[in-house]
C-alpha cells in the first residue's frame, strides 16, 4: 500500500485471482468486442492463444499467464470497457425479455391488450389485434410462426419508441 503497510499474502492472491478472472472475461469476448478494447500486443496475443486452446490444463496455465501479464498493465480502462460492453448487452437482454413477456401475455390473456394500450397509448391496436389472432391461428394450425415473429417486431417498435 502507499502508506508503507505491507500487503498480506491473502490480499496479493485475491488481486491475482481478480486479474485472472478479468483475463477470462477477455477470452470470452468475440473478435469485435476484443478489438474495441485497447490492450498491449503481448496481452492480446495471449488472449487469442487462450481461445485456441481446448485442453483444460493448458487453458488453465494460459489463463494464469494472462493474469501475470495483466499485473503489468493498467487494468482500470480494460475493466471500464468490459463493464460498458456488458451493460449494453444486459440492456438488450432485458429489452428482449420484456418484449417476449408482452407477446406471451398478449397471446394468453384477453385483458393484456388493454393493459398494453394503457401503458403505450400510441400503439396501433388494430394491427396488434390482427397479429395476435393470426399468431394464435398459426400456433393452433402448427404452421410457421410468421405472425408470431411479426408481433414481436411490432412490440419491439412500440417499446423502443417510448424508450427513446
Amino acid at each position: 500500500m502507499s502508506d508503507g503497510t505491507p500487503i498480506s499474502k491473502t490480499q496479493r492472491k485475491k488481486a491475482v485471482h481478480l486479474l485472472q478472472a478479468l483475463g477470462e472475461e477477455l477470452v470470452e469476448l468475440n473478435d469485435d468486442q476484443l478489438a474495441a478494447i485497447e490492450l498491449p500486443e503481448s496481452l492480446r496475443d495471449a488472449v487469442m492463444a487462450a481461445r485456441r486452446i481446448t485442453k483444460f490444463e493448458a487453458k488453465r496455465r494460459q489463463l494464469q499467464y494472462i493474469g501475470k501479464l495483466m499485473r503489468r498493465v493498467e487494468v482500470e480502462p480494460i475493466r471500464a470497457a468490459l463493464d460498458a460492453m456488458l451493460a449494453g448487452s444486459r440492456r438488450q437482454v432485458a429489452a428482449h425479455k420484456r418484449i417476449e413477456a408482452w407477446r406471451d401475455r398478449l397471446l394468453s390473456d384477453d385483458a393484456a391488450l388493454s393493459a398494453l394500450l394503457l401503458e403505450y397509448p400510441r400503439a396501433d391496436a388494430r394491427r396488434l389485434r390482427t397479429l395476435m389472432s393470426a399468431a394464435l391461428r398459426e400456433r393452433d394450425a402448427g404452421g410457421p410462426p410468421r405472425s408470431y415473429r411479426e408481433l414481436y417486431h411490432a412490440l419491439r417498435e412500440i417499446l423502443e419508441e417510448r424508450d427513446s
